[in-house]
């Protein structure tokens, strides 16, 4: 009988020390939220090409919030470099794990969607050039470059008011 648990230690050791993420985050997760007795609030969703993803949220007084405060205050990490009226965005959440080249051709990219209400819509821009009111959200999705409509990432576990 020791045996056995020996062997399940091994086998859990290895699955802990791969690095297996679960594809979703679990029910009833807590949303780390930057300013959380703020009367508004605003979300950040971040899903990677293994469909493992992560949420933060972001307490605000002020009607709106822009989506660079967001981000700078979700605490998730990210690079994002300069181009014409904006910023492009080259990593979030150290994926891909090194950039040489911000967008890159024919590479994988992320895909910048907003949540209003219960419905995710593609930016029209740049992350940027967003205003997210109260309960909406910013949406990130590592996608390939062959694809053509990238499904959006899932909603965000709002906090209850």
């Amino acid at each position: 009988m020791r045996s056995h648990f020996a062997g399940g230690g091994i086998v859990l050791f290895f699955l802990a020390a791969c690095g297996s993420q679960p594809p979703a985050s679990p029910l009833g997760a807590a949303t780390q939220c930057t300013n959380a007795s703020a009367p508004h609030h605003a979300y950040v969703v971040v899903q990677h090409m293994s469909g493992a993803w992560m949420e933060r949220c972001v307490g605000f007084s002020t009607p709106s919030i822009d989506g660079q405060t967001v981000m700078d205050q979700s605490g998730i990490e990210y690079q994002a470099e300069p181009v014409g009226s904006g910023k492009v965005v080259c990593q979030v959440d150290q994926e891909p794990a090194q950039v040489s080249q911000c967008f890159p051709q024919h590479k994988p990219y992320w895909a910048l969607f907003i949540a209003s209400g219960s419905v995710w819509s593609s930016a029209g821009g740049g992350y940027t050039d967003v205003t997210l009111h109260d309960g909406e959200a910013l949406g990130w999705r590592y996608v390939n470059a062959s694809d053509p409509k990238p499904a959006p990432p899932p909603m965000p576990h709002r906090l209850e008011s």
